[in-house]
């Protein structure tokens, strides 16, 4: 495929997409284990998520191994490689270098959450001004889907996989990007235990799999033993311990053995498969000012979702501890038409990077400001301040948990 081709199909055609089937590294059949999820009651155990889907005229089970969320996040930190090696990509970057902080260097748009519309951007600053109340802030609080020409100047990838400015104008009635590409991985065919509330009939469904646990402490620290943990750490005396000093078990300061546990955690299926789908339609939707830019923004934003995706290919599918897939076979990218019809089209990286780096430079001969060094901001002193305070009550074990934004 080359540039030509790829305008053409996005002018005419619905999307591009592929189904890859996975098996576990260990190969079919064994264990896998899935992201876990709070229990829907207080004293649930973690669980899976599962869903009966419609496969070949029949109800299957299967369960979430990467969602659309998870995937997005893995998609971006693909590209963020491709931007160290040379792919120019524009993005936002707030430099923590000189902030004193420990561990944090800088956070891009690609890494923050809610990507450009973020808080951390937002309470960062450009040239001394308060991001979102800078030029480039307020042309991105201004953005719509019917002219996205601000956000695929500074950040194209919140076009890509979606952004809303949530504490925007009109109490979150600001911008609100619904996302192009979307990816996901399921377990198909997941052998599942359905587990009746004899008090309410309710059914829930668990994995048939699980998962042990224990610990065996080379110490022998007993759970016998008293423990005092307080302000200035843990003793076996009191008084050692420091202020509001009470009694633990030595478990909680992390001696001692674990007692073994048996948790229903964990799946096989029959084989795993990963759908990205990048929707010419949902590209359509979004204009940039004129017949000529809106061609060349689409085009920018295809050759990118077609470079996440390769680029993705290229790191594999280790997921997360104990759950690393390979791919049982090759299955190409389908050119799905208008109609219906699919065709097969073979874009490799070194494709997708030929692409991206062409249709980069038609749009910057369309008109668009693009550059491949980021807009650098710095962090405001209270979000450097709630920062320092955090990691100084997490070091003294007080902080508690992360919330979400």
């Amino acid at each position: 495929m080359d540039i030509e081709r790829l305008g053409e199909a996005i002018a005419n055609a619905a999307a591009v997409r592929r189904k890859q089937i996975l098996q576990p590294v260990g190969g079919p059949g064994d264990k896998i284990f899935p992201p876990t999820y709070p229990g829907e009651g207080q004293n649930e155990p973690p669980r899976h998520v599962y869903e009966r889907r419609r496969l070949k005229g029949e109800d299957v089970w299967c369960v979430l191994i990467d969602s659309v969320q998870s995937q997005a996040n893995r998609l971006e930190e693909s590209l963020l490689e491709a931007i160290a090696d040379g792919l120019p990509i524009p993005h936002v970057a707030v430099d923590f270098s000189g902030s004193g902080l420990d561990g944090i260097d800088r956070i891009t748009s690609l890494e923050a959450p809610h990507r450009v519309y973020d808080a951390i951007l937002r309470d960062s600053e450009l040239d001394g001004v308060s991001f979102m109340k800078s030029e480039v802030g307020q042309r991105l609080a201004k953005a719509k889907p019917e002219d996205a020409s601000a956000i695929l100047e500074v950040s194209p990838t919140a076009l890509l996989f979606g952004a809303w400015h949530s504490t925007g104008e009109g109490g979150g009635l600001g911008a609100k990007f619904a996302r192009c590409l979307t990816s996901e991985i399921i377990g198909v065919g997941v052998p599942v235990d359905e587990e009746v509330n004899r008090r309410t009939g309710e059914v829930t469904i668990r994995t048939a799999g699980r998962r042990t646990g224990s610990r065996i402490d080379p110490l022998g620290v007993l759970r016998k033993v008293e423990v005092f943990k307080g302000e200035d750490g843990w003793s076996t005396l009191e008084k050692d311990a420091g202020r509001k000093a009470k009694r633990v078990r030595p478990s909680e300061i992390n001696h001692g053995n674990i007692a073994p546990s048996v948790q229903p955690l964990g799946v096989t299926c029959d084989h795993a498969e990963h759908m990205v789908v990048l929707s010419f339609a949902a590209l359509r939707r979004l204009r940039f000012g004129s017949p000529e830019k809106d061609a060349a923004g689409r085009s920018l934003l295809a050759a990118l979702g077609l470079c996440a995706v390769t680029e993705q290919d290229s790191r594999g599918y280790a997921l997360r501890s104990r759950c690393d897939l390979v791919c049982d076979g090759t299955m190409s990218l389908e050119l799905v038409h208008a109609d219906g019809r699919t065709e097969a089209v073979t874009i490799d990286r070194e494709t997708a990077r030929a692409l991206y780096h062409e249709a980069f430079g038609q749009a910057q001969a369309a008109g668009f400001e693009l550059s491949a060094d980021p807009l650098r901001l710095t962090p405001q002193k209270k979000l450097v301040e709630i920062v320092r305070k955090s990691q100084e009550l997490a070091l003294s074990s007080k902080g508690g948990e992360a919330e979400d934004e």
